[in-house]
């Protein structure tokens, strides 16, 4: 009898560990914040100041959550890979030439297969 008793505990305690992580890994999954990096493509040249990227933004309706300078580089987060995608065509065609624009390499390895696995879907087919 208590052997039974033991086995259920066991089970359930294995139930409850395989259900948090269950949660922890959607939760991973849904954060799919993502940042452009903005960079010049030569030495002198001037990053672009944030206005005037919060402004080709704005007027095509792209949402940000933020724009930082950091060093020789002007970073934007985004609330999901998506809205980084369509700045990315915006910016390329509105800014001067002589920057370089892409993602922020994500250190979380949980979500970054996935931003891998949404973009290559856009060019199957």
């Amino acid at each position: 009898m208590q052997q039974k008793q033991w086995f259920r505990h066991t089970l359930a305690a294995a139930g409850v560990l395989l259900l948090i992580t269950l949660c922890v890994a959607l939760s991973t999954l849904r954060n799919t914040e993502s940042t452009l990096e903005i960079r010049a493509t030569s030495q002198g040249v001037a990053i672009p100041d944030g206005f005037s990227v919060w402004h080709h933004l704005d007027a095509n309706g792209i949402r940000f959550n933020s724009i930082t300078p950091q060093d020789d580089i002007l970073l934007i987060k985004f609330d999901s890979f998506a809205q980084s995608e369509a700045a990315k065509e915006v910016l390329y065609r509105t800014l001067p030439h002589g920057f370089i624009i892409a993602q922020q390499e994500d250190d979380n390895k949980a979500t970054n297969w996935l931003h891998r696995l949404r973009s290559e879907s856009h060019r199957l087919g």
